[in-house]
């Protein structure tokens, strides 16, 4: 359930134009909605400013689907992240709306509008043409959690020259994810540049000795720059989690 509707029924009652027992009628699948298969969390969004987002990988398409249109009966807009063209497909089928982005491997449902909560501006970068899937992921992620999101892709440390002429566009952000795999190096050069928080992500691309990202992640991990926070690699979406986290104080 969504705060502006709880505070719709709770002023409904106040008012007496609402009675308890349709209240509660109101309010019966709080905290969460057993589908059997599934716990659906209507309760989150009342708890932590956004509604439960769906992972899409390792669920079929059916049980995807089923899960999204208990959220959009619960009054919420609907995230679904790791999700193939295959099960897009049918979800689209199924459900009116639905709007999926390929780069980023995301499924949009908006029901709702999506007011803007964050207080700046959240840029995401990212080091190559490789990395836009997983800087695609945090983009439209934090788009759905109501920020401002700009986009800046393909500057760098290869060709350095490309991210230092963007100098404006890094100090006017409120957070920075920044997206990059081989070495990694991208986030400690945006964050002895910049003020704000740097929330930096390592992907899995690279050669042999990159290790499938983990050496970009420990590369981060070490980084000289102060201000500089590290999530797990190709975590796009927990990146736009924290910044939107960020943005709101």
């Amino acid at each position: 359930m969504r705060k502006d509707k709880l505070e719709e029924i709770l002023t409904a009652i106040k008012a007496g134009k609402l009675d308890v027992d349709e209240a509660v009628r109101e309010l019966r699948h709080l905290p969460f909605r057993d589908l059997g298969f599934a716990n659906v969390d209507s309760h989150r969004e009342l708890r932590q400013g956004f509604p439960e987002v769906i992972f899409g990988e390792g669920k079929d398409a059916g049980k995807i689907a089923a899960i999204a249109k208990e959220m959009i009966n619960s009054g919420h807009n609907v995230l679904i992240t790791r999700l193939d063209e295959e099960k897009a497909r049918h979800i689209s089928g199924e459900i009116d709306g639905a709007e999926y982005v390929s780069d980023a491997g995301v499924m949009k449902i908006i029901k709702g509008e999506i007011k803007v909560e964050g207080k700046g501006d959240i840029l995401v970068v990212s080091a190559g043409t490789s990395d836009i899937p997983v800087a695609e992921e945090a983009f439209h992620t934090a788009d759905m959690m109501g920020n401002r999101v700009e986009r800046l892709y393909d500057v760098g440390v290869a060709g350095i020259h490309r991210l230092l002429s963007r100098h404006e566009k890094l100090a006017g952000a409120s957070v920075i994810i920044a997206v990059a795999g081989m070495e990694g190096a991208l986030p400690s050069v945006v964050g002895g540049l910049v003020s704000c928080p740097v929330i930096a992500v390592p992907t899995s691309v690279g050669y042999g000795a990159s290790f499938n990202g983990v050496t970009a992640l420990l590369a981060m991990l070490n980084s000289c720059a102060s201000g500089v926070t590290v999530v797990n690699i190709d975590n796009g979406f927990g990146a736009a989690y924290a910044a939107s986290l960020i943005n709101r104080v």
